[in-house]
């Protein structure tokens, strides 16, 4: 276990065994890390591109988002881009891969938790619209995958606050996060 000080936050991260821990291949696998959660959005297609509903307040995933506080922002990112990891301490993200394809990572990084240390790894975007929310305390970040730009949009259930929001190296050895291509 490794200990990370910044100005505002102190985390212990676990010390995960090498690779890229559990592949998420269903919404309801019995392998995610607790408190995460994914559920598949509609994408509807025609002659002019697609429609797709981020979400809806007070309803879905965002069913317990305050109004008031919720923040919806995007990031596009270049192929091969890595953004990992970040994690908060009361925000929770809902994440809707909405262009591209995007490998999800997620680590545990709360102690109380009894998934903490496991990793989990998605793939999802464009070929795979699922929609993750991913609670307090737990790492995430991504890679994005293919030959084209990706784009994030993700909805927070607190308004930004640098405060709340801890920063570890992509490449932390306690974590031990396997980015290599996985020639499966």
């Amino acid at each position: 276990m490794s200990t990370l000080v910044q100005p505002t936050i102190t985390i212990r991260t676990p010390t995960c065994e090498a690779g890229i821990g559990k592949v998420i291949r269903a919404p309801d696998s019995p392998d995610l890390i607790v408190g995460v959660r994914v559920q598949k959005y509609e994408l509807w297609p025609d002659d002019r591109g697609y429609f797709l509903e981020v979400a809806r307040l007070q309803q879905g995933l965002a069913a317990d988002f305050p109004p008031a506080t919720t923040q919806v922002s995007a990031a596009l990112s270049y192929p091969g881009t890595i953004k990992a990891f970040h994690f908060h301490l009361f925000q929770t993200d809902l994440w809707v891969p909405a262009q591209g394809m995007f490998q999800v990572v997620l680590v545990d990084f709360r102690p109380e938790s009894p998934t903490f240390g496991l990793k989990n790894t998605l793939y999802t975007g464009a070929l795979k619209p699922w929609q993750i929310l991913i609670p307090p305390g737990v790492g995430h970040g991504y890679k994005i995958i293919g030959e084209t730009p990706a784009m994030l949009v993700y909805v927070t259930n607190q308004l930004y606050n640098p405060k709340d929001e801890g920063r570890i190296a992509y490449n932390q050895p306690s974590i031990n996060y396997d980015w290599e291509l996985q020639h499966k």
